[in-house]
């Protein structure tokens, strides 16, 4: 089965969202090393391919109501 563009969307916002969490309570303990780094590129990358997922859904969705 195939999930569409705008679930996949939502699980790597959730995702993001998540890594940003793990982020923040990390550096407030530890202070900033790789680990800390590592989470919020991932957050990052996550949030980013969130955002472009559901953007190409909407702009996939209106182009086949066309």
């Amino acid at each position: 089965m195939r999930r569409s563009p705008l679930f996949s969307g939502f699980i790597y916002l959730l995702l993001g969202a998540l890594f940003t969490y793990f982020a923040i309570e990390h550096v407030q303990t530890n202070g900033w090393g790789f680990f800390g780094y590592l989470l919020v590129l991932l957050a990052t990358f996550d949030f980013g391919s969130g955002l472009k997922m559901i953007l190409f859904h909407l702009k996939y969705k209106n182009k086949v109501k066309r």
